[in-house]
């Protein structure tokens, strides 16, 4: 791997920033030797920076003696990358979602039975404005960000009748699916496809098509994207149609999105 620090007269703290910044490229250890042949420095300096930098945790030293990161560091680096806000991080796909179709983009997440609404994007001009706002809260299996999230909390039909019980699930409209059997079918459907849809299950004249996102872990979503439009300007098969540029759209933003066989 070629190194990412610049060989120089390095000094103090920048020799302690460069020998951190070699250790990144070398996920499998380095030596001290390769160290200091790398940046070009005395070994006693560098090995007084891998000290400064083994007493906060951010290097260690394995039974070979080569120097790797630091749990700390990783601790710090996974805490940060965690804690960015949600709307920084989906406001990009949220944007571009909204002025492809000339409709409303949300980012959602799901908290027990509902999902909450952690942004929006309205398009510019020219579009009725959905009711949804930010911190808004819906039943998570009357719309399609909720059902995408259940499919992956609930992996099995036993899982999903068992989420439903004896529970009398609410039913915003006649469209909405309550009874757990059609439920698990649904929701096994959507793992399928890796999409799942709101054919006015929510609101009467809205539909929507939602896709996974991954602001974290790679093996669970963070959250779901949607697409949400009136059902006579935006027909729902317009955008079953187009889910593998919504998903596109989500990457090229730097929102991984689930994959999956998308069929109209």
């Amino acid at each position: 791997m070629d190194s990412i620090a610049q060989p120089g007269a390095l000094v103090g703290s920048d020799r302690v920033l460069a020998v951190l910044a070699e250790l990144a490229a070398h996920p499998a250890g380095v030596t001290l030797d390769e160290l200091a042949r790398i940046l070009g420095s005395p070994k006693s300096s560098v090995h007084r920076a891998l000290g400064a930098l083994r007493r906060a945790g951010l290097a260690v030293q394995d039974g070979r003696g080569h120097y790797l990161l630091g749990d700390e560091f990783l601790r710090m680096a996974f805490a940060h990358h965690e804690a960015r806000p949600d709307h920084v991080r989906v406001g990009p796909v949220l944007e571009e979602l909204a002025a492809r179709y000339g409709e409303t983009a949300h980012y959602a997440v799901l908290d027990r039975d509902e999902v909450v609404y952690r942004a929006k994007v309205d398009p510019a001009a020219g579009a009725v404005k959905l009711t949804s706002v930010i911190g808004g809260r819906n039943p998570a299996h009357a719309t399609a960000v909720g059902k995408l999230l259940l499919a992956f909390a609930l992996p099995d039909d036993e899982a999903v009748h068992d989420w439903v019980g004896d529970r009398v699930l609410a039913q915003p409209t006649e469209r909405t699916i309550v009874v757990a059997d059609r439920l698990a079918a649904e929701l096994a459907r959507i793992r399928r496809l890796g999409y799942a849809t709101d054919d006015r299950e929510n609101e009467e004249p809205v539909n929507c098509v939602a896709v996974p996102v991954y602001l974290g872990a790679s093996t669970a979503p963070s959250g779901a994207v949607s697409v949400s439009g009136l059902s006579y300007r935006t027909p729902l098969r317009a955008l079953v149609e187009d889910v593998d540029a919504i998903r596109a759209i989500a990457a090229r933003s730097g929102t991984a999105a689930g994959t999956g066989t998308a069929t109209a």
